[in-house]
């Protein structure tokens, strides 16, 4: 990186002179397809170190050789098209080391050791399942391999219900101090995300009506397009719930509510998010009932192609009540929130592929122009993926005589507005890993106020013991879903 490309935060937290980034679970799916491929694309712009190892363990009893091109053969459709150069590619592969190990045997630690470079600064990503995490921390320090340089990458998600991820992060912290422990959400990542920040703290016009009553509601969208596929097996004991809003929506939630940190310090960020999560109003079982919806999604078409329902995936049992849509409206009990209803909605094999923030300004308090449309407030649409830009609708008069109105927006392309090439978010998180830069990640009370959150509805759907509610794949979930927005005269953006 030219100096002159430089922050301040990267003159802070400077890249170390060695690294070693080893990879638990190294010739897994989320390796091949996000991890290495982030790595390649931030060594080929010069954001390792140069003496940069990246250590792969898997079981498979594979050669150097062999791993090579099976990493080949299955990351470069991961990378972009334009950025594939056959000598950075070689470069990149240069930096590889296979070691075959597993991951319970506390005696191969010893092989991994010999693998490390002295002196170096350690990033152990573990992109195993999470009842993995606390057995392979105390391996690690138990041959050695963990010392105040030392960092721990944690997947999503980070234990089943409160109990099992306070238990996770007490072995963890074992091992690990919480400045060391870096529990990873890839929405966080994204550039729209990050430049949510700067939209409302580095804009004056925004943050005087950033709060009730100038603010009618906010709607936080993931969907998805994609069923479950080869992840049957894992997601029929997770669901929507603990998959989806327990952490993307819930941060996305915190950053949109959160009150203006006093600096950019991580923990100056990370408290006041805690604050908006301590500060959700608790949900109550009559709660659950009517604010909340399960869904589950049947046979139908996404993008013109027929797609099986959920229980006739593979490994997915006929009588699975696991919810694969979640849809809630849910309120901050704070003075710049209180009687805002902030509508959070998830779901595979929805009509399409689509990550966005609706914020949805009050209605003018007299209706000076009777002739303009019905749904004439203004709307802040925050689009994460698959494009990303932000894009404002106000109304406008139509030309000609007469004052009809209709809406318009004024729109911001990032991809058009900043012509520099944009990192993938795995990419900006990893690199915050190796700096040391721990805004973008989730700190222990995040998480567990988090779950203390959902964890009472979820013990509330079991209390009801219903089967989640049907609806076609392709489409954009039950009826219920819309029927939650319409009891406050509301409806979802596409419905509007």
């Amino acid at each position: 990186m030219k100096r002159s490309d430089m922050t301040s935060a990267d003159r802070f937290n400077p890249l170390p002179d060695v690294l070693d980034m080893v990879i638990f679970g190294g010739v897994g799916d989320l390796s091949l397809r996000k991890l290495l491929p982030a790595l390649y694309m931030a060594h080929s712009h010069g954001n390792l170190p140069e003496r940069t190892r990246i250590v792969a363990l898997g079981r498979q009893a594979w050669t150097h050789e062999e791993f090579v091109a099976f990493v080949s053969s299955r990351c470069q459709p991961f990378i972009p098209e334009k950025s594939r150069e056959p000598g950075a590619w070689q470069r990149f592969l240069n930096l590889l080391v296979y070691v075959s190990l597993d991951a319970t045997d506390a005696a191969a630690y010893a092989k991994l050791g010999t693998a490390l470079q002295p002196g170096s600064d350690r990033v152990y990503y573990l992109a195993t399942a999470p009842s993995l995490f606390t057995g392979i921390c105390a391996h690690l320090s138990g041959a050695g391999l963990v010392d105040a340089r030392s960092r721990v990458v944690l997947e999503k998600p980070l234990g089943h219900d409160l109990a099992s991820a306070q238990d996770i992060n007490n072995e963890v912290g074992r091992y690990f101090a919480e400045s060391q422990i870096f529990r990873i959400d890839h929405y966080l990542g994204k550039e729209t995300v990050q430049n949510l920040m700067v939209l409302r703290f580095g804009n004056s016009i925004f943050e005087p009506l950033w709060r009730g009553p100038h603010i009618k509601s906010v709607q936080i969208t993931v969907a998805e397009s994609v069923g479950v596929g080869s992840r049957a097996g894992f997601y029929d004991g997770t669901g929507a719930m603990r998959d989806m809003v327990q952490n993307h929506l819930l941060q996305l939630l915190c950053i949109v509510a959160m009150e203006p940190p006093v600096s950019l310090d991580p923990d100056a960020v990370r408290d006041e998010k805690l604050k908006v999560l301590r500060s959700l109003r608790p949900m109550k079982e009559t709660d659950v009932a009517q604010n909340t919806v399960r869904g589950q999604y049947t046979a139908g078409a996404v993008n013109g192609e027929s797609a099986v329902g959920y229980l006739q995936e593979d490994n997915v049992p006929e009588d699975s009540h696991t919810e694969t849509f979640v849809a809630l409206k849910a309120y901050i009990n704070n003075w710049r929130w209180a009687n805002v209803p902030f509508f959070l909605r998830t779901g595979k094999r929805m009509h399409e592929r689509s990550s966005e923030i609706v914020v949805e300004f009050a209605a003018m308090p007299f209706a000076l122009f009777p002739d303009a449309p019905r749904q004439q407030t203004n709307r802040l649409c925050i689009r994460l993926q698959p494009e990303e830009h932000v894009q404002l609708q106000m109304m406008a008069k139509e030309p000609g005589s007469g004052m009809r109105l209709r809406p318009v927006s004024l729109n911001l392309d990032l991809e058009s507005a900043f012509t520099g090439r944009r990192s993938e978010a795995y990419e900006r998180l990893l690199i915050d890993v190796i700096r040391g830069r721990l805004t973008h990640f989730m700190r222990r009370d995040e998480l567990e106020a988090a779950w203390k959150w959902v964890e009472p509805i979820m013990d509330g759907w079991t209390a009801r013991d219903e089967k989640p509610k049907p609806y076609t794949a392709g489409s954009w979930g039950p009826a219920a879903s819309s029927a939650l927005m319409a009891r406050e005269n509301m409806a979802w953006v596409e419905e509007s």
